[in-house]
């Protein structure tokens, strides 16, 4: 299945036959992993407790149990994401951000798959 090729915060990208990019396998679970946790719960109208807001918490005291678990929570809500072995969160806090690092496994092929970004205060 395809999506959209659309990293959040920034604009669709074109291919340069002029249609709109897809995207698809693990580059469309890691987009769709990102979206849902940097979304604000209730942004979303047809869906409104979906987003784990890590938006919203820069700023905030940085508290590595509370992050792991809401990080794990929202990555586990993800049907593409296997509950077995359940994904493993590592987080890094630097002066300014937070770096986050996610290894799960892909359900429907059962290979090992890693997302990182980082939390900018």
């Amino acid at each position: 299945m395809n999506d959209l090729f659309h990293i959040p915060g920034g604009d669709l990208n074109i291919t340069l036959s002029g249609d709109v990019r897809l995207v698809s396998h693990r580059e469309r679970i890691n987009q769709r992993i990102l979206r849902r946790l940097i979304t604000n719960p209730g942004d979303n109208i047809f869906d409104p407790e979906y987003g784990a807001g890590l938006g919203q918490k820069v700023g905030e005291t940085f508290r590595p149990g509370e992050w792991k678990a809401l990080i794990t929570g929202q990555v586990l809500l993800e049907h593409s994401v296997a509950e077995h072995p359940p994904p493993v969160i590592k987080l890094t806090q630097t002066q300014d951000s937070v770096s986050v690092s996610i290894s799960y496994t892909d359900v429907t092929t059962g290979t090992s798959e890693t997302l990182s970004f980082d939390v900018t205060r």
